[in-house]
């Protein structure tokens, strides 16, 4: 199921939904954490960027297994990959809960209801970019290590042929 689309291996194919929406989906959520104003224009934006490629994550990973029976061992990728959904799964409801937080305390007019709802809206956001953080370096550990297994260890392996 997982194996080609029209001749092409789906594996690649997958990885680049992936790859461009889950760093959107990072950049989103740093955005929304610093800049509270922006959670509500573009906060349902953000989480469905980051809930659309922790989607794409598993076909990545069930397309990367069907290619690496193909054209071998894809090495460290193939477990850095795996891992790549529970980081995803933690940006996801890091914005989520702030979107959610944010919508909250705007419909509260308590005063005192108000200000706990800026300390966890803080908090939340703190979360947040940590867990953005975290799959941004996760994100660019599973990118390298695929380059790498596909094109060799250096920059210019391609030239030396």
């Amino acid at each position: 199921m997982f194996d080609t689309f029209n001749g092409l291996p789906v594996h690649p194919l997958v990885v680049h939904g992936v790859v461009v929406l889950l760093p959107l989906a990072i950049l989103g959520t740093i955005l929304i954490a610093i800049r509270p104003r922006w959670r509500k224009p573009y906060g349902l934006l953000v989480v469905a960027a980051a809930l659309a490629a922790t989607v794409m994550i598993p076909v990545a990973t069930s397309s990367g297994e069907s290619l690496e029976e193909r054209v071998g061992d894809a090495g460290e990728h193939a477990e850095l990959g795996d891992q790549l959904l529970f980081f995803a799964i933690a940006l996801v409801v890091s914005s989520l809960a702030l979107v959610w937080l944010q919508r909250r305390a705007e419909r509260r007019s308590d005063g005192n209801a108000e200000h706990t709802s800026n300390a966890v809206l803080t908090t939340t956001a703190v979360v947040a970019v940590v867990a953005a953080v975290a799959c941004g370096v996760q994100v660019y550990r599973v990118g390298d290590s695929g380059a790498r297994a596909a094109w060799g260890d250096t920059p210019n392996a391609a030239s030396n042929r």
